[in-house]
């Protein structure tokens, strides 16, 4: 059966830690946005966006924002079915597993889904490859790596996956989990086409199973595409004699800190007192409510005539939005008339 090698160091150990503690405090923040569903949409289509960049999609991120609200862009049909069918695949990542097991059915059928009408060979789709193929520079012609040959594909896989459901791979930390997954799939590289890709979604459904996509908040390869070189020379940092992993891994679990601080960030810009929670749970903002905590998180104070002019309306109708806030207790007026503002309490 595959083991992977990889070794514990200070920065990985390090990494792991941050990554944990920023999810419990995400997890269990105060406020908690109605919008939620917003953010969410906006991290699918920045992993949309990012992933499908890495491998020369070209359309921008508000090119695919454009496509994903149904909105016609101008580029070929590839390029828009690429980015439609990642977005889909990641819209419904918890298909492609049944009980917490994923399955060679379940890969195949995220190839087959990633690669829709897109490939050479429509026949390719879902279907491991029968074909030498090699990852190389598409400017210089240059041969970066070799895959193993096709008749090693369906062991190698087999073993892979015979590993990523054993109970000693459940003992290992998912953020692990998921980065040896992400590399041991580009290795083996199972498909002629699409193995980055779904690497990447196959790493997002490793998380996703585990719990610690952290409501699908963060999004991890638009760490990936924000340094394409660093990326690449990671993956080619692993021995291929050796196959030892820990750069790599260092390189990964560095990723997924850095996506999940940029969600912790934005949770504590919009926290208050953890105490409160327990006395009145969590409360649910509006877009609108949630602008005025950050405004008062940058300037130390509001007053109505601020919200008036953020949000073009009329005085009273911004004392209202106020005392939505001060109601329950999130902010209290100090001073009064023109010296009254409202702070956090």
């Amino acid at each position: 059966m595959f083991k992977p090698k990889f070794r514990y160091t200070d920065g990985i150990v390090n990494n792991l830690i941050e990554i944990t503690s920023a999810r419990e405090l995400i997890l269990n923040a105060y406020l908690v946005p109605k919008w939620e569903v917003s953010l969410r949409r906006e991290a699918l289509i920045k992993a949309t966006h990012a992933s499908t960049a890495i491998e020369g999609n070209p359309l921008t991120l508000e090119e695919v924002s454009k496509l994903a609200q149904g909105r016609k862009v101008t580029a070929t049909r590839r390029a828009k079915l690429e980015v439609l069918n990642y977005l889909n695949v990641l819209e419904h990542i918890e298909k492609y597993q049944e009980k917490g097991r994923i399955e060679e059915k379940h890969i195949l059928s995220l190839h087959r889904d990633i690669t829709k009408e897109t490939l050479e060979n429509s026949e390719w789709e879902g279907k491991y490859r029968e074909i030498q193929v090699y990852v190389g520079n598409r400017i210089t012609g240059e041969v970066i790596f070799m895959p193993p040959p096709p008749e090693k594909v369906p062991p190698l896989m087999e073993d892979f996956i015979q590993w990523l459901n054993s109970e000693e791979t459940l003992k290992l930390h998912p953020v692990l989990v998921a980065g040896i997954s992400h590399y041991e799939f580009v290795r083996v590289h199972p498909f002629v086409d699409g193995n980055g890709r779904c690497a990447r979604a196959l790493a997002t459904l490793i998380l996703y199973i585990r719990e610690f996509d952290i409501k699908r908040f963060f999004v991890l390869d638009d760490y990936y595409d924000s340094d394409r070189r660093a990326y690449y020379d990671a993956l080619k940092s692993v021995n291929q004699k050796t196959l030892e992993l820990t750069k790599w891994l260092e390189y990964f679990t560095e990723g997924v800190k850095v996506s999940m601080l940029r969600v912790k960030e934005k949770v504590l810009q919009l926290s208050i007192e953890g105490k409160k929670r327990k006395e009145k749970g969590q409360i649910a903002l509006t877009e609108r409510q949630m602008k005025i905590i950050e405004f008062i998180q940058r300037n130390g104070r509001i007053t109505a005539g601020d919200v008036a002019n953020m949000f073009k309306i009329t005085r009273q109708a911004a004392l209202k939005e106020l005392s939505k806030l001060a109601e329950p207790g999130v902010i209290a007026l100090k001073g009064k008339g023109r010296g009254a503002h409202y702070v956090l309490i």
